[in-house]
């Protein structure tokens, strides 16, 4: 049971009671001038499942004209004048910044918590080497003191981590990776170190493993050899790695989409965007007609950007396509064979040389 009351011209209200459910608003128009903000959606929390609706009515009147009070938090019917909501939690920053220093000293709050640094950005040093310059020879001493024993007293993973999240940001640097993926694979890396399984493998198998596993989960497309390229290790002992952790920690990765491959490819060989279309369509045509299924996802890729490029007269070799793509051209002549046969895609060729002709 919950309270209602009427807002008038006046400000002025009075008690009654009437049930409604919780309302859960989210905002999604722009405030106005007299701070009242209008409702178009939200989302009722009734019996504790989530649904997104529209509200299209007051439970009192049966209007849908609801605004939202900012500086009361309340959510008036402007029909009726019943209050839907009231005492409604404002999250947002008590204060205005006009400029990134201003909103820096205003802050109580520090950087956000992260897996790429050891000690998740909560930790502490002691001092800085900027320091030493305003220290006489005896706190010098002290400094370096106390610095060794904070090192010293630091625990076996995080001296670890330390290291492997230095090398894991120099390869996710050299292969241009994004946060998101850089943020994932540090915390793949972390749980590998908690439950001991980079015991026994080098460090920059694991780190490389853990980037690869953060790629496909993201559907960033990278290589194993890109991987190995970057990071100097073997593909297959990557590969190994890779498989190994994902097993242990129970990690779910989907097979990989050659759609993915197919805009970096594109770009690499200088494609028009309706080359690249009509590739992805040609393997919308091969996933239904199951020719993707046990072949590589770069391989397949490559070929029916080569196809699509012959359509549209954009002459490329296979060796171009085979460079780009990092296989062999026996691999694009044969996933080219199966394409031309089982699409049908001969025709089409044939007019584009016909109209050169």
């Amino acid at each position: 049971m919950t309270r209602k009351r009427h807002a008038s011209s006046r400000n002025q209200w009075f008690l009654t009671h009437y049930e409604i459910p919780y309302i859960e608003i989210r905002l999604w128009t722009l405030s106005t001038g007299d701070n009242t903000i209008d409702i178009s959606k939200c989302v009722n929390n009734c019996g504790g499942s989530t649904m997104a609706q529209f509200v299209k009515k007051c439970p009192e009147c049966g209007g849908a004209n609801l605004f939202w009070n900012k500086e009361k938090g309340e959510i008036i019917c402007k029909e009726c004048g019943l209050v839907v909501e009231e005492k409604m939690v404002d999250f947002g920053q008590e204060w205005r910044e006009f400029d990134s220093d201003g909103a820096d000293k205003r802050r109580r709050t520090g950087a956000p918590m992260t897996y790429t640094q050891y000690d998740r950005g909560l930790g502490t040093e002691v001092g800085r080497k900027a320091d030493l310059y305003q220290l006489g020879s005896r706190e010098r001493n002290k400094f370096y003191r106390l610095r060794k024993w904070q090192y010293r007293i630091s625990t076996a993973i995080e001296r670890n981590l330390k290291l492997a999240l230095a090398e894991l940001k120099r390869v996710s640097s050299f292969l241009k990776l994004p946060e998101s993926v850089e943020e994932e694979s540090a915390r793949i890396y972390t749980l590998a170190v908690q439950r001991g399984l980079v015991r026994g493998r080098s460090m920059e198998s694991v780190v490389a493993g853990a980037l690869y596993a953060a790629c496909r989960r993201h559907d960033v497309p990278r290589t194993l050899d890109e991987l190995s390229e970057a990071s100097g290790i073997e593909k297959k002992e990557i590969g190994r790695t890779y498989r190994f952790v994902t097993r242990e920690l129970g990690i779910t990765i989907l097979p990989s989409n050659p759609v993915d491959y197919i805009a970096r490819f594109a770009s690499a060989l200088k494609l028009t965007a309706e080359t690249q279309s009509k590739a992805i369509e040609i393997l919308d045509r091969a996933q239904k007609s199951e020719l993707t299924s046990g072949r590589g996802p770069t391989g397949i890729a490559a070929a029916a950007l080569y196809v699509s490029a012959l359509i549209h007269g954009e002459k490329r070799t296979q060796r171009e396509v085979a460079d780009v793509a990092g296989v062999t051209e026996v691999t694009i002549r044969n996933r080219y064979k199966e394409l031309l046969d089982e699409l049908q895609l001969e025709k089409e060729i044939k007019k584009t040389k016909k109209k050169k002709k």
